[in-house]
């Protein structure tokens, strides 16, 4: 009889603590998006619905929704959760917009974005973080999410042009091929700035065919990689 227990108990699924985790992303957002200023109702709900812990794996839930950045593998973060609720605000995206990503990492910004707009098109320059992210938004749900491995420098051209374009890695100069495939009347945020130094989180706007751009806050990004590196 024992034993018996012992075998149903070991074949048994894990407690379920998704009220734990929702309690760690309320917080989260509570404390470290809304209290700095974040008041977009679109975005404060994708962070809250989105499982962050569930692109950080192997890191303790507590850690997945501190306010810091975390590694990733391959040399590469996810950024700390009011920067991603910052950039994401900063777009301004709307429910049918379609928006460009370069550096999908471990896709948790796709996620983000996706539970606010039509689709989301992000590449990742690093092969097994893309086919890792590829995996992870399928299972997790995010159909709307489109990942493909490639040079982020020369952006999607055969879906473009994008509503909005948020750049997760620091570039020194903002490629042309990315103000080109900028939507007349979109978005674009950018870190822009010197490897291993700061940057700064440029808002780029198309209005007219003139590009404007504004630079907002000093940040610290992992470099915009391209083939050679």
């Amino acid at each position: 009889m024992l034993a018996a227990l012992l075998g149903l108990l070991l074949l048994a699924p894990p407690p379920d603590t998704s009220w734990k985790h929702a309690g760690l992303r309320t917080r989260m957002v509570e404390r470290q998006i809304a209290a700095r200023g974040i008041t977009s109702p679109a975005v404060l709900q994708a962070m809250r619905s989105v499982p962050r812990h569930r692109f950080v794996p192997g890191v303790a839930p507590e850690l997945a929704y501190a306010d810091r950045p975390l590694p990733i593998g391959h040399d590469q973060t996810i950024s700390q959760p009011y920067i991603v609720a910052r950039m994401t605000a900063l777009v301004d995206p709307d429910a049918s917009d379609r928006v460009l990503e370069i550096g999908t990492g471990s896709g948790y910004q796709a996620a983000v974005l996706s539970t606010i707009v039509d689709s989301v098109y992000t590449l990742e320059i690093i092969p097994e973080l893309a086919a890792t992210a590829t995996n992870r938004l399928r299972r997790l749900g995010y159909d709307n999410v489109v990942v493909r491995n490639a040079d982020g420098f020369e952006g999607w051209p055969s879906r473009a042009p994008f509503d909005a374009i948020v750049v997760t890695a620091a570039p020194e100069e903002i490629p042309p091929p990315l103000l080109a495939q900028l939507a007349d009347g979109g978005r674009m945020i950018v870190p822009v700035g010197p490897t291993g130094g700061t940057q700064e989180l440029t808002l780029v706007t198309k209005d007219d065919g003139d590009i404007a751009r504004r630079t907002l806050a000093p940040v610290r990004f992992v470099p915009f990689l391209r083939p050679e590196d």
